[in-house]
């Protein structure tokens, strides 16, 4: 219970929060296993090629940061098969080639991370760990580091990668990662819609560095959006969406007038009301091919609602119960207003084309 209780207490913490947008403590924890699987692996195979363990060290520390992203953010362009191959093999190479041409001093240290860090920028492979496996090619000094960036570097970190896209399929996560193809807008139908060329002038005007490809940056915004809409739905009512000034006719009226309002005015559902003007039914087209003295007769039971009813409660009833208006009514049940499957369709159209 104390163990609980401390825990329960750390989490409440700010500085305990995750940092990563979307990281939850099972991908974590998961994390966790994929790097001991990995670096494990890596590590036996990379002992199994060094022949002279006093000349050849059979994992480098670099791989233990490329784990970190491999495994915890398999999402970030910085954690691609590209990017954690490349960036390392270069950099190793780098600083190899740096310890060949300069004594080993802070400057030709610095030197080495700013040109690996120049290197991978050019070839699109940056990789933050890229930037430790310069340091140790240049540590590593002598005419056997010539190997150096292939055997241990290449091979540690092709097997990490192999690792990693194992280790993501069975567990559920894509790797290498893919951004999902987000669904095409019309700003012309929608202004207020997020553009990719907004996306990028953003980007720029921000002058900052994101950990995110632009590809999942947009898809992103396209979820965001969606769930907006839908939001909006949610909070728009009948009050909102209906068309008052209803098209009645009385209970007592002849079925040729009400057929020939139903023509004249190119609806589908007459609101039937009683001599208080109160909704007692509809009546249309098909009802009215039966023979009667008045509406009364035929008339249906009215679909309604009151202007208060969530607009986008009305979709179910549209769809399964075959209704094509609801009348809304106010406390009285006298009929204020009307919505129809065209109106609905108009919204819909004009938001999500």
């Amino acid at each position: 219970m104390h163990l609980e209780w401390a825990l329960s207490a750390f989490a409440r913490l700010r500085l305990f929060r995750p940092i990563l947008a979307g990281a939850t403590l099972r991908d974590r924890a998961l994390a966790c296993f994929g790097a001991l699987m990995g670096i494990g692996l890596s590590a036996v195979i990379g002992g199994l090629a060094a022949t002279d363990m006093n000349h050849l060290v059979w994992i480098v520390p670099p791989m233990g940061a490329s784990a970190v992203l491999l495994f915890a953010v398999p999402a970030s362009p910085m954690a691609q098969p590209w990017p954690a191959i490349g960036g390392n093999v270069i950099s190793a190479a780098i600083g190899v080639a740096i310890g060949h041409l300069m004594p080993l001093t802070a400057l030709s240290a610095g030197l080495a991370v700013a040109c690996a860090i120049g290197a991978m920028s050019l070839l699109r492979c940056l990789h933050p760990p890229g930037g430790a496996a310069a340091l140790v090619g240049l540590f590593i000094g002598g005419s056997s580091s010539l190997l150096f960036p292939f055997v241990p570097v290449g091979l540690n970190a092709v097997v990490l990668v192999a690792s990693a896209w194992l280790y993501h399929r069975m567990s559920g996560h894509s790797y290498p990662h893919v951004a999902p193809s987000p669904q095409p807008a019309r700003a012309s139908d929608r202004p207020w819609t997020v553009s990719k060329a907004d996306i990028a002038a953003t980007l720029k005007e921000a002058g900052e560095s994101f950990d995110i490809g632009a590809d999942d940056l947009e898809s992103l915004v396209r979820h965001m959006e969606r769930r907006a809409i839908a939001r909006s739905y949610r909070e728009l009512t009948c009050a909102d969406l209906m068309v008052t000034g209803v098209i009645g006719v009385k209970d007592d009226a002849s079925p040729e007038q009400a057929r020939g309002l139903l023509v004249k005015r190119d609806i589908r559902r007459l609101a039937v009301v009683d001599g208080a003007g109160l909704l007692v039914g509809a009546v249309g087209l098909r009802e009215l091919l039966r023979p009667a003295r008045h509406v009364g007769e035929v008339m249906t039971p009215a679909a309604t609602a009151t202007p208060a009813t969530p607009a986008i409660d009305l979709l179910e009833r549209y769809a399964q119960g075959r209704v094509h208006s609801v009348f809304v009514v106010d406390g009285n049940r006298r009929p204020v207003g009307v919505v129809t499957e065209a109106d609905w369709l108009h919204v819909l159209t004009r938001s999500l084309a």
